[in-house]
């Protein structure tokens, strides 16, 4: 991953300039917002473009495994899975990142080394935010320690609603350290941000804080990514990037599982913040279903007609 500029990001002596900069942002207008978004949506791509923006898509999946009962046995299919997603065609391209919690990065990087797949980590009391900041950097240091290449942090959503600013910012600051050279994906729980104008000034906090992305959601919550806060984080990181010249990525997680859905996002994704970010190294895909059917959809796209789901992994 291209390593973002951040010579020109600002610093904030107190809270209170921290507070005034964010107030100076300006509102978001929803109902523009939702215009926009719908009328992308029409948007319809030629077979040809089709098939570049399937492989596209394909190389912006960070391939994820969250849940309690996952396995060493587990992480490696998913490995190999991203590696190869398409065991009978060797031109598909492999996924960005395996996304794996900090207990089992080991095991991930372990499946990946010497291929092009990144080890992205979750950590800092993931899916809550809910610790003491000793805790979350310990969290984050035995992911970096274990050779994670990226970590996906989430914010304590409680203390950004309660207006404890100068709080989340600190965190944010402190763990990018505690990366020590591994790129950081900042989450922002959007679904509980509950505004728009909350995941504006989130999205701009995480970024002068250090973040080299900015992350939706956990895809643990009932409202996860939408194409709605999609544009927002977007014209943030454009807006942002014309302001310091530093660039940081996008990623959408939760919710998002067919290539339709993929294909509206790339589509917003150019027509907002242009073709430059339509790089995995600038957007990601936080996802485990969608690859199936960004699968399916190449091949009906190169024979014609549909295959047997059973030639891809389930995982």
């Amino acid at each position: 991953m291209r390593v973002p500029s951040v010579e020109r990001r600002p610093s904030f002596a107190d809270e209170v300039q921290l507070r005034r900069a964010l107030d100076h942002l300006s509102g978001v207008d929803a109902v523009g917002v939702t215009h926009r978004v719908a009328k992308l949506a029409t948007r319809s791509l030629k077979t040809s473009t089709k098939s570049r923006a399937i492989d596209l898509a394909l190389s912006m999946i960070d391939l994820t495994t969250l849940e309690g009962s996952d396995t060493p046995g587990r992480v490696a299919s998913l490995c190999a899975k991203a590696r190869r997603p398409d065991p009978e065609d060797p031109t598909t391209p492999a996924a960005a990142a395996v996304c794996v919690y900090p207990d089992l990065v080991a095991d991930a990087r372990r499946h990946l080394e010497g291929s092009s797949v990144a080890v992205a980590s979750v950590a800092t009391a993931f899916p809550s935010g809910r610790a003491p900041l000793s805790v979350k950097l310990a969290d984050v240091g035995a992911a970096v320690e274990a050779g994670a290449d990226e970590i996906d942090m989430v914010i304590d959503r409680g203390a950004f609603l309660s207006g404890r600013l100068g709080q989340v910012f600190d965190e944010i600051e402190a763990v990018k350290a505690e990366c020590r050279g591994a790129h950081l994906k900042v989450i922002l729980e959007t679904g509980e941000l509950v505004t728009l104008d909350n995941v504006k000034r989130a999205s701009w906090l995480a970024m002068w804080a250090g973040a080299d992305f900015i992350k939706t959601s956990t895809g643990k919550v009932s409202v996860n990514a939408t194409p709605t806060v999609g544009l927002v984080m977007l014209e943030a990181v454009r807006d942002f990037a014309e302001e310091t010249g530093s660039l940081v990525g996008v990623k959408m997680a939760g919710g998002i599982r067919t290539t339709k859905d993929a294909l509206r996002y790339l589509v917003l994704i150019n027509e907002t913040v242009g073709s430059r970010w339509l790089s995995p190294d600038l957007f990601r895909f936080g996802a485990s279903s969608l690859m199936n059917d960004l699968l399916m959809q190449r091949t009906k796209q190169r024979l014609g007609a549909y295959v047997r789901p059973e030639r891809f992994s389930g995982d």
